[in-house]
């Protein structure tokens, strides 16, 4: 084995990981606050991934742009959130399922019928840092500054602000959260938001690193369900470090099996984990 590659394949998962970090967050996010499962998180991340590339084809900088998939996808979220969550967020588990399946199917319509399915990519080259055998591809480095400061910015707004905590009053309690006054359906709804611009911004920030289709949200859906139930439902910090778990594992898994196989080794992590630790290995929330 050689020791300069699996190095390699280290820092470049754990570069990958807080990207899948932040993309997991949007959902357990969602789940913490509301306990609604989103199955719609695939086309947000796949909607992040072609506005970027739409803003880049009008000029726009990609990382600029970011800023403004920010803003697109807490306004999406939410009126998302009223449209097709709202009525049934006291339903059972089922109903709001099928709710968010409902956003998935369409939102995949609509972005087929504009975009086509044929595979896209950005052309987007920055400096390389290397290190003897080994390089730091430039936009991995962006990406991992990115999703840091976007992270901060999170935690900043819900332990800070007054609706940060608004927030984490509604997922504890939201009963006893409306007593003390505080408006659940729009806190309800601003969570939705703010789940779905990490996941459009994590699409975004995927669009700089790889070609992708109208179809790639799929893939990434499943592989977020599988790093939130690694790192405990509705648990943002476990999210961002099983994130960073998968992302080691899927580079370094390549050193010794084929790409290939890669998908059903996370899936065998997946079982193990409702197995033996159904929590989660940092706990749920």
């Amino acid at each position: 084995m050689n020791i300069e590659a699996l190095i390699a394949s280290s820092i470049d998962g754990l570069m990958l990981g807080f990207v899948f970090g932040l993309m997991a967050m949007g959902l357990t996010l969602i789940f913490g606050v509301m306990k609604v499962i989103n199955l719609g998180h695939g086309p947000f991340i796949v909607m992040g991934m072609f506005a970027i590339l739409v803003m880049s084809q009008l000029g726009i900088n990609p990382y600029l742009g970011l800023v403004i998939v920010v803003l697109l996808g807490l306004l999406t979220g939410i009126v998302v959130y009223f449209v097709a969550v709202h009525r049934v967020i006291n339903a059972p588990e089922l109903t709001t399922l099928l709710a968010t399946f409902s956003v998935n199917m369409i939102l995949i319509g609509a972005l087929t019928i504009i975009f086509s399915t044929s595979p896209r990519g950005l052309d987007l080259e920055l400096p390389s840092f290397r290190t003897g055998a080994i390089t730091v591809l430039g936009t991995r480095f962006v990406a991992v500054l990115v999703a840091v400061g976007v992270t901060i910015a999170l935690y900043s707004f819900l332990y800070r602000t007054r609706t940060g905590k608004s927030i984490r009053a509604v997922a504890n309690n939201r009963g006893a959260a409306e007593l003390m006054g505080i408006n659940s359906s729009w806190i309800l709804a601003l969570s939705f938001g703010i789940g779905t611009l990490l996941a459009m911004i994590s699409g975004g920030l995927l669009a700089t690193l790889f070609s992708f289709t109208v179809l790639s949200g799929g893939g990434l859906e499943v592989k977020s369900f599988v790093i939130v139930v690694l790192g405990g439902l509705g648990n943002p910090t476990g999210a961002l470090f099983g994130g960073i778990i998968i992302g080691l594992l899927e580079s370094i898994t390549t050193i010794f099996i084929p790409v290939s196989w890669v998908p059903v080794f996370e899936f065998v992590v997946f079982v193990l984990i409702l197995l033996f630790r159904p929590n989660g290995l940092f706990g749920a929330r």
